[in-house]
């Protein structure tokens, strides 16, 4: 869930291409084919609300809630010189204010660690360049208990392996079984040249690429960057942002089973101004996102009934 305009990730891949690291290529289009069934319909987010985490007064961007509820995981500015992953605890059961704890511990390298999501199973997953100019990586995952991480490693077989091409983004299912993931490539302006969203689901202890992957996003990957993923537990919902040359802006899409294609995507009309990174709260009836407020990067909801 990286902001478009926050370019760290970017910006160091970029410098190593120039360096003349690693020889770009491109490769080849993805075509896209199929059609979706009737899309159901879900209640309608309204009466968007700023989520306070005491004791925290910096930018808070990419929000995750912990499938339990217990905890709010976040990252400072995608800008700064450092960017970290941070978490806080709910303080009562409203939704809309946390307690702020902390660094997750085991986690931050000191370069870039952001855009968290987690499964039921505690499984971690969260975005970094610490190993890109070794593995060609960026996806990584871990296991969360009480405040920190273990087992950090690269998340298997999401990476293209090639140079130019960066995952900037992923988030996993509630159940752990499908990975959702940015496919971005690079030119030399150290801009994302494009950005997709692709599926990968879990076999054993690695994933694998979905072969209709195109297929099934066919809708959301239409046009501009599309980024920022979050899923239902059904599977039948998604949420993603999706920037086209002005503000960027948060966007569902429906379908009537999983293994059918997502259909046209909505935008959320109640979610105004520059606001990126969705996410679900357990229950299903809160959105969660990040907002620019003067400046200011602030976690915000919106509700449905």
């Amino acid at each position: 869930m990286l902001s478009v305009n926050r370019t760290s990730i970017f910006a160091i891949i970029w410098l190593l291409l120039l360096a003349g690291t690693f020889t770009v290529n491109a490769g080849d289009s993805v075509a896209n084919a199929g059609a979706p069934d009737a899309k159901p319909t879900f209640g309608v987010f309204t009466h968007p609300q700023p989520v306070a985490i005491e004791g925290y007064s910096r930018d808070a961007m990419e929000p995750f809630i912990s499938p339990d509820g217990n905890y709010l995981f976040f990252n400072n500015s995608n800008s700064a010189p450092v960017t970290d992953l941070y978490y806080a605890t709910a303080v009562d059961e409203t939704g809309l204010t946390f307690q702020f704890q902390g660094e997750i511990g085991g986690l931050n390298s000191g370069t870039l660690t952001a855009v968290p999501s987690m499964d039921v199973n505690q499984t971690f997953y969260f975005i970094s360049d610490r190993s890109y100019m070794e593995t060609l990586s960026t996806v990584f995952f871990a296991t969360f208990s009480n405040g920190s991480v273990s087992g950090v490693a690269v998340v298997p077989g999401i990476s293209k392996q090639q140079a130019g091409w960066v995952n900037f983004d992923a988030c996993i299912s509630p159940d752990g079984s499908t990975l959702y993931f940015v496919d971005s490539f690079f030119g030399t302006a150290g801009q994302p040249q494009n950005a997709s969203i692709a599926i990968a689901t879990r076999d054993g202890d690695h994933f694998v690429r979905l072969k209709n992957s195109a297929d099934i996003m066919r809708k959301i990957n239409t046009h501009g960057l599309n980024y920022a993923a979050d899923i239902s537990k059904s599977g039948l919902e998604f949420f993603f942002t999706r920037f086209s040359g002005t503000l960027p802006a948060i966007y569902t899409a429906t379908r009537a089973n999983t293994s059918k294609p997502f259909g046209e995507p909505v935008k959320i009309k109640a979610i105004t101004g520059f606001a990126e990174a969705p996410a679900l709260s357990p229950d299903e009836k809160s959105l969660y996102y990040h907002k620019d407020v003067n400046g200011t990067f602030v976690i915000y909801r919106v509700m449905r009934p």
